[in-house]
């Protein structure tokens, strides 16, 4: 694995563009004020998520329709600044974040983000899956801006300093530890949100789906998980249950496979030195072919394919 690298990046916005392109995914800038541009882009690989650090001119970042015609990336974006305020507009949601913060952004949607003062940044890229896999539907989480000042957002952001200080000194198993370990300290910290539970997604039906999507990935190491535990640990019945992943367009023993399959991918992109039978059965996969199969359909490859690419 990687360690930290400082990417060279020409003295333009046209560069700068090209640079935050390769770290994160196509997006357009556009520098908010005239006379030359100067950025700086450090990134630090940490198994499941990568970490990029980000000093530059005011500028404004667009991802447009055009940019995700052909994307395969998706991905949410943690922007936490340190020196200026931020501006970010996407899905009719406006927010202002200050430092002392962070703004979540969805890959998969159009958007605008920027800043009128040079800016430090630290951005955390992380696969939308992962976080799925953790809490469920991210839907209410984004485009929120999260007090970071105390709590488990603030826990969060001192645990990812702690990390990137000392990333180049691990090895490719501690890198992966430690991004796993930041990934879900920061799904804590979005479910501990009241506003995302208050949110205007948050129906009596929004309620019981994610208390559903809860129960399953707390359970998910349990092979005996079915859907009629899933509605008896969450006081609703089995046909209601059923009907309220049906609306998502998924049955519930889709969504525990699905649930299982990320955690099992992430532990292998993560390059443990555990049997793959072992990662599909810490999972809750009984049968190993059966696994496989179903592995190689999500995800195109084997599993023995994607430990060998990775």
């Amino acid at each position: 694995m990687p360690r930290e690298t400082h990417r060279p990046v020409e003295p333009s916005i046209s560069g700068w563009q090209a640079a935050v392109s390769q770290a994160y995914f196509l997006l357009e800038t556009e520098a908010r004020r005239d006379g030359p541009f100067n950025g700086q882009l450090q990134a630090w690989p940490l198994g499941p998520i990568s970490a990029t650090r980000i000093a530059c001119d005011p500028v404004l970042y667009r991802r447009k329709p055009a940019h995700l015609r052909d994307a395969r990336d998706d991905a949410i974006l943690i922007s936490i600044p340190t020196a200026s305020r931020v501006h970010f507009s996407q899905n009719a949601r406006d927010v202002i974040c200050d430092p002392g913060g962070f703004v979540i952004e969805r890959s998969d949607a159009p958007y605008e983000y920027w800043h009128a003062e040079p800016d430090v940044q630290w951005v955390v890229k992380v696969p939308r899956e992962a976080v799925q896999a953790r809490i469920g539907s991210a839907e209410r989480f984004l485009g929120l801006s999260v007090d970071a000042r105390s709590g488990l957002a603030a826990y969060f952001l001192s645990s990812l300093a702690t990390a990137i200080q000392h990333a180049d000194a691990f090895d490719d198993t501690v890198r992966a530890t430690s991004g796993t370990h930041l990934l879900d300290l920061l799904c804590l910290a979005l479910q501990n949100d009241q506003r995302a539970l208050s949110s205007e997604d948050g129906t009596i039906r929004r309620a019981h789906l994610d208390r559903a999507e809860g129960f399953i990935n707390a359970n998910l190491k349990d092979p005996a998980l079915s859907p009629a535990r899933v509605a008896e640990g969450c006081g609703i019945s089995l046909r209601y249950l059923q009907r309220l992943f049906g609306e998502t367009g998924l049955r519930v023993s889709d969504y525990i496979r699905d649930q299982r399959l990320a955690r099992c991918h992430e532990d292998l992109l993560a390059g443990r030195p555990d049997r793959i039978s072992t990662v599909a059965y810490r999972w809750g996969f009984a049968d190993h072919a059966q696994f496989c199969r179903h592995y190689r359909t999500r995800f195109g490859r084997t599993p023995s394919e994607v430990r060998r690419d990775r």
